[in-house]
């Protein structure tokens, strides 16, 4: 049976006594997904970026679920079913799904209150009408602040494996746990968007060919692009209450609140649909094994 992948980019071509020696196609897929998740991960913090990094999470768990049900993953599972390791993967599968049900349900309510903005901003109402946007950011701020605490707390976490498991038992256990650590990132990243705290970059971890691709892209973005959306928006409102004297200016910075709203509002509608598929496939991937352990 085909090896599962670790955590390097490599590629496994360890022989089976049940399939050729050909690797699983499954494996080099599993990679190139992981690795461009991570790849991603010092890149613009912008929402469309983060967009695209929870839209790479789906493919690897479409990915980790089909590997999931190879005979030899089951077989694993329902070996090691009594083990530590198998229910530390059930426990943080679960802490993602809470995560991600969480942050949907956050980043809904922010897409309505861009949505609400906009229309105060269309009635050219007084400034002080935006108060019940900052009112709705200060609260979901709140929110947010517990489970990003706990998000950086789990960064570091890694399943301790016991010496006497075997090569391919190894794997997959490493497997579940790079997932869940690229994962976490991700969402890492995401809470801290709204809350306006920068992610600290792990590129100390990452391999040398990610590490240029990252300078690479880095080096063909502006500043523009790196700024955070919702701090972009708060400046563009504190403009505007500052300016209803000259009507020129109070006319020019409704139209630049209105343009970076309609950006915004679009990115807020492809997360929100992003996480919704990511819980989906989360919920698979958790329920694989327990189908497993329930036979």
């Amino acid at each position: 049976m085909a090896s599962y992948p670790s955590r390097s980019k490599a590629h496994f071509h360890a022989r089976s006594v049940s399939l050729p020696s050909r690797p699983n196609p499954l494996i080099p897929q599993f990679d190139e997904h992981l690795y461009r998740v991570r790849a991603s991960e010092a890149t613009s913090s912008s929402l469309s970026s983060i967009g695209h990094r929870l839209n790479g999470l789906e493919d690897l768990y479409d990915c980790v679920h089909d590997l999931l049900q190879l005979p030899h993953a089951q077989h694993i599972f329902f070996q090691e079913r009594q083990e530590k390791w198998v229910e530390e993967a059930l426990d943080g599968y679960l802490k993602l799904m809470d995560v991600c049900a969480m942050a949907k349900d956050v980043f809904s309510q922010m897409k309505q209150d861009v949505q609400d903005l906009g229309s105060v901003l269309r009635r050219r109402r007084d400034a002080n009408d935006f108060s019940e946007y900052l009112t709705s950011r200060k609260k979901a701020k709140k929110v947010i602040q517990k489970p990003l605490k706990d998000l950086k707390g789990r960064k570091s976490k890694h399943t301790n494996l016991a010496s006497d498991k075997d090569h391919e038992t190894m794997a997959i256990i490493t497997m579940l746990n790079e997932v869940e650590a690229a994962t976490f990132a991700v969402f890492e990243s995401l809470l801290s968007h709204p809350v306006g705290t920068k992610v600290q970059s792990r590129l100390n971890r990452m391999s040398l060919v990610t590490k240029l691709v990252h300078h690479k892209i880095a080096g063909s973005q502006d500043e523009e692009t790196n700024t955070n959306d919702f701090k972009k928006v708060d400046a563009q409102l504190q403009l505007l209450s500052c300016c209803k004297k000259s009507k020129s200016a109070n006319t020019m910075h409704v139209e630049n609140v209105q343009n970076q709203l309609g950006k915004m509002e679009s990115d807020l509608i492809v997360v929100e649909g992003e996480l919704e598929r990511l819980l989906r496939r989360l919920i698979k991937t958790r329920v694989s094994p327990l189908n497993i352990l329930n036979v």
